[in-house]
């Protein structure tokens, strides 16, 4: 029987042996788009990369290993071309006249798809605020089929209780799914399928790749029945991955729990900074005492991530001085990288939220704290301040 390992070995090496033809330690890109059989319907496992790719098993194997460390229960993972083409395939169980219950704080990308294109296939969505487990039972339905819940949200970092809302859903009605978007957490500091999620969807692109310079999605998944289904999805929908992301993704895993540490450390400190500066009316960080959701993240996460925001008093024009007098915090759409970036969501990633119940803050400011020095990230975000 393999004995358990930790995770940051399992980050290392789980699907990843040398390569069996080479003795490559690293897993080769399979840079092939079909495979010789043997004869009609023999292969080697593999027969057209839209199916299955070599790489990009090396990667799904090891996140499904990531969301279950403590190997509580088989799990599977499919990879896809970007989180938002992850969230669109699992979208794919839901039928028309079936509900959506969603957190009324979710990316920008994951309400548009919902709203502008999912919504007009006669799926039904409805948002309510996943930081009161009370609310979340309220407004599930009968035909509610699926609760999407992101934790910490993006990016007013509120925080859902997992394992009481999973327990309560399950208890009303047992055939509702429930997935959690644990972009923002990633595996190294929370596994929503220990806790009664039935899927977990991550953007590979933020902290697993790790390094900006790579797209793609997860899906995770506990039950065999639906992974099958998703599996087929995959296959027939075709938004799959490359073998060359799949290999910068594993590459990026790598070193994923040294950098989570990073990012959150950095965080706690930034954090701290903002909270005693003049120009800031509130920030935002679970790893604050004061923050609503603190005492549930401590309770599920092993640190609380490098994700933070910020209200500036100034309001608008404060945040757009704030963004773009840094200058190691670098303004650009996206997070998890090794960079610190900044960005202010209402006018970038959350614009398509404008005019709905999810609108944000227009003098919100969200950072993504990268592994750079702290000393020079809270020097440049003080000089930035003080020209406001």
């Amino acid at each position: 029987m393999k004995s358990k390992q930790h995770f940051e070995t399992l980050a290392i090496h789980e699907g990843q042996a040398p390569d069996s033809a080479t003795g490559a330690i690293i897993t080769p890109i399979y840079q092939t788009s079909t495979y010789a059989q043997e004869q009609i319907g023999i292969t080697k496992g593999f027969d057209y990369s839209r199916t299955a790719n070599p790489t990009r098993l090396a990667l799904e194997q090891c996140l499904a290993a990531l969301e279950n460390p403590e190997q509580l229960q088989p799990t599977y993972s499919l990879a896809f071309s970007s989180g938002l083409a992850a969230t669109d395939t699992l979208l794919r169980l839901i039928k028309p006249g079936e509900h959506v219950l969603a957190s009324n704080d979710v990316y920008g990308g994951t309400f548009r798809l919902f709203d502008k294109i999912v919504k007009n296939y006669g799926v039904q969505f409805s948002y309510t605020d996943i930081t009161d487990p009370n609310l979340v039972e309220t407004a599930l339905r009968p035909e509610t089929r699926l609760v999407w819940l992101e934790t910490p949200t993006n990016p007013l970092l509120k925080i859902a209780d997992i394992a009481e809302i999973s327990r309560r859903v399950k208890a009303r009605y047992a055939q509702t799914l429930i997935a959690v978007d644990n972009t923002f957490a990633s595996p190294y500091l929370q596994q929503p399928l220990s806790l009664g999620a039935d899927f977990v969807v991550h953007s590979t692109t933020k902290y697993l790749s790790g390094h900006s310079d790579v797209i793609g999605g997860a899906i995770i998944i506990k039950d065999i029945g639906l992974y099958e289904k998703l599996k087929f999805l995959q296959n027939a929908i075709g938004a799959i991955p490359g073998p060359q992301d799949c290999w910068l993704t594993l590459r990026g895993i790598k070193t994923l729990a040294l950098r989570m540490e990073r990012h959150s450390s950095n965080a706690t400190e930034v954090a701290n900074f903002l909270g005693n500066h003049s120009a800031i009316e509130s920030v935002i960080y679970p790893g604050l005492e004061r923050h609503p959701g603190h005492i549930v993240a401590k309770k599920q996460m092993k640190l609380y991530g490098g994700m933070l925001s910020v209200i500036l008093k100034g309001g608008a024009p404060a945040a757009k001085k704030l963004v773009e007098g840094t200058k190691i915090f670098t303004l650009a759409e996206s997070l998890g990288g090794v960079e610190s970036l900044i960005e202010v969501p209402a006018v970038m990633t959350h614009a398509s939220v404008a005019g709905s119940a999810l609108e944000v803050p227009a003098g919100l400011v969200r950072l993504s704290v990268g592994i750079e020095n702290i000393t020079d990230l809270i020097q440049d975000l003080e000089q930035a301040l003080t020209a406001i």
